[in-house]
């Protein structure tokens, strides 16, 4: 079973997503709204990305591929395939190879590397994605800076995430739900709990909204915004949206807050 505790090594959940990868799509195809929401927070960076003019987009923490098919259709509705470059990262080789196997538009591209490791990529993108993502890294607060980093002034980053801290109701929906649904449905599709044990109890230890907006205010985005979805998973799965300055090193960082 995973050490579910804050100080657990990176490489535990990353080599748990990889044993998991053969079965992974057919979960989450399982999973009501799965890609419904995944597709609303990828239209959401569309929306808030230079409207016109090349454009360079990062899906970290890509998996095997939903969240890089996401985007694909938003960038594919706003018209905007032939200007774009998307490249999805993903710590997880097992993951990696479910996601290249499928078909792509020639202007998508996946490589192995580790959110950890983002601080060294010396590209500059227009807009990044991380879908359940900042839960599963330790030390977020670095990684809230090297996502900062790789960003040009005026990008935008949006988190696709669970958090349910601070939210009574949300949390016991989340548990009932895991525990009557998610972790039997892992028993009989993949024969493996242990990711999704970990994955009930990291939420609950995850950051709540507030708390997460505040982490990336520190960072130095402003802009900050944060909507929910809808359904049984309303006050559970959130998208929140940042953007860095234009004048990143001048401008102070506006006051975290929601958004409808």
């Amino acid at each position: 079973m995973l050490d579910r505790g804050p100080d657990a090594p990176d490489t535990e959940v990353t080599d748990a997503f990889t044993r998991t990868a053969a079965s992974y799509d057919r979960l989450v195809g399982l999973n009501p709204g799965y890609h419904d929401h995944l597709l609303g927070s990828a239209r959401a960076l569309l929306e808030h990305v230079p409207a016109d003019g090349p454009l360079r987009l990062l899906d970290l923490g890509c998996g095997s591929g939903a969240s890089t098919r996401a985007l694909v259709q938003a960038v594919e509705e706003a018209g905007r395939s032939e200007q774009t470059e998307l490249t999805g990262v993903d710590a997880s080789s097992g993951m990696l190879a479910s996601a290249r196997i499928k078909r792509w538009p020639r202007w998508v591209r996946f490589r192995l590397g580790r959110a950890q490791d983002l601080g060294s990529d010396a590209t500059r993108y227009d807009g990044v994605l991380a879908a359940y993502l900042v839960r599963n890294v330790p030390e977020r607060d670095q990684l809230v800076a090297d996502l900062f980093e790789v960003l040009r002034p005026g990008g935008v980053l949006v988190l696709h995430e669970y958090a349910v801290r601070g939210h009574r109701r949300a949390a016991a929906v989340w548990t009932l739900v895991c525990w009557t649904i998610v972790i039997p449905l892992a028993a009989l599709v993949a024969r493996k709990v242990d990711l999704h044990h970990y994955l009930w109890r990291s939420v609950l230890d995850f950051d709540s909204v507030q708390q997460l907006q505040e982490r990336l205010h520190r960072g130095g985005f402003a802009d900050i915004r944060h909507r929910t979805v809808g359904g049984w998973q309303r006050g559970i799965v959130h998208t929140v949206l940042a953007r860095k300055p234009e004048q990143a090193e001048q401008a102070e960082p506006e006051r975290a807050g929601d958004a409808a």
